[in-house]
């Protein structure tokens, strides 16, 4: 049985929603522009820089089973406004906590994401059972917009802050703060249906719904890379910093266009194998572009790069609702897909740091990102089929 928000309720839940969807990135695209600066302050080797991109990824993964208990417990709502206050907590004190208080507290920033991120599917499915390509397109822009803004602006923070990145980190706990309050109104709203996931456990001897978990997991894998090493690797080819992180900031931008388009187009055909295969070869050219083209045609790449991953993003969070029957399997997928995936998409920008360390440079990286790339496309033959998932398919 589903619930649908309808008039201001529904305009409220949406914003709601959409302020939610901007702190899903935030805490992760902002470490990558400062990322010399951090590691010349606190004297970390490629490979701690590497783990430091890592860790948020793992934690993604490892929280996202307990997003359906705290779920059944406090309920989707209330659960998403405690852990956006936590998330705010853990932005402040993340950069002015030492080395210790970096990692730890960016793998706490990492779970509170991981958590809202299995939530928010669920949540669409219900509220917006006959939207839900147009609400996933509007949350996946929503995102975007909240890691572009990240990527981009926290160089220039760090700069108008005396060249300090503690406070251009811990300016991002703004978002989370203001969508808390704006939230608040959703604990007020009760629902004839709660939202209840079950736990997934049903879903794991399903062929259909491992393709979906992988192919979640290896598009994030490149997506998380691009994240946290993009301007490193700009930079390292003679981009300035600022450059480096406008270029994230405008590829991440760019991603709007696909977030919308590819779910809208790809929820309309028989099945989605077709846009699936066509978002992940742009992501490929766009990732060959940046690590082997020359600079001066570094735009034409950031761009094709964008479209490609917001294609492949939103794609991914749209098969979490096309492959489910109801809202409850919705929920199930998503944590399943969610929490592997993300703790498989980890080993993407740690490799990529270990690969770096060894060979010191990006060459070879980009054989892996391209391995990464083809076992994405192998697994959206399965995962895009016109199939809903069932415990034994």
């Amino acid at each position: 049985m589903s619930y649908t928000k309808k008039g201001y309720q529904g305009a409220l839940a949406l914003v709601g929603l959409l302020l939610v969807a901007i702190n899903l990135r935030p805490a992760l695209t902002s470490v990558s522009p400062v990322l010399k600066n951090i590691a010349a302050g606190l004297s970390l080797s490629p490979a701690a820089q590497g783990v430091l991109t890592t860790l948020p990824v793992v934690c993604l993964g490892l929280a996202a089973p307990l997003a359906p208990r705290l779920s059944r417990r406090l309920g989707p709502e209330r659960t998403i406004f405690i852990i956006l206050i936590l998330l705010a907590v853990t932005l402040l004190a993340r950069p002015v906590t030492g080395m210790p208080g970096l990692f730890v507290f960016t793998a706490l920033a990492g779970a509170c994401i991981g958590i809202m991120n299995v939530l928010l599917p669920g949540i669409v499915k219900r509220d917006f059972p006959t939207r839900v390509s147009l609400m996933t397109g509007l949350y996946t822009v929503a995102l975007n917009l909240g890691a572009s803004l990240a990527a981009g602006a926290t160089e220039p923070l760090r700069q108008a802050f005396g060249d300090q990145w503690q406070p251009s980190l811990a300016f991002w706990l703004v978002p989370a703060v203001i969508a808390a309050l704006v939230w608040i109104p959703q604990l007020r709203i009760k629902h004839t249906a709660r939202m209840r996931p079950r736990g997934g456990h049903s879903l794991y001897r399903s062929g259909l719904a491992w393709q979906v978990t992988l192919f979640m997991g290896l598009q994030s894998s490149l997506a998380y890379t691009v994240f946290g090493w993009l301007p490193t690797i700009l930079q390292d080819r003679g981009v300035a910093p600022v450059t480096a992180g406008l270029a994230l900031s405008v590829s991440i931008l760019c991603q709007v266009i696909t977030a919308i388009v590819a779910p809208l187009i790809g929820s309309r055909m028989k099945d989605q194998r077709a846009v699936l295969i066509a978002v992940m070869m742009l992501t490929l050219c766009g990732l060959a572009g940046c690590l082997y083209a020359p600079t001066d045609s570094l735009w034409l790449w950031i761009v094709i790069l964008g479209l490609g991953q917001g294609g492949t993003f939103s794609m991914a969070l749209t098969l979490l609702a096309l492959r489910a029957p109801d809202a409850d399997t919705a929920a199930e997928l998503s944590g399943m897909a969610q929490g592997f995936g993300y703790v498989l998409a980890a080993f993407g920008p740690l490799l990529v740091g270990l690969l770096h360390d060894w060979s010191g440079g990006w060459d070879v990286v980009g054989i892996l990102l391209g391995l990464i790339g083809l076992g994405a496309m192998i697994v959206a033959l399965g995962a895009g089929r016109d199939r809903l998932v069932r415990p034994h398919d």
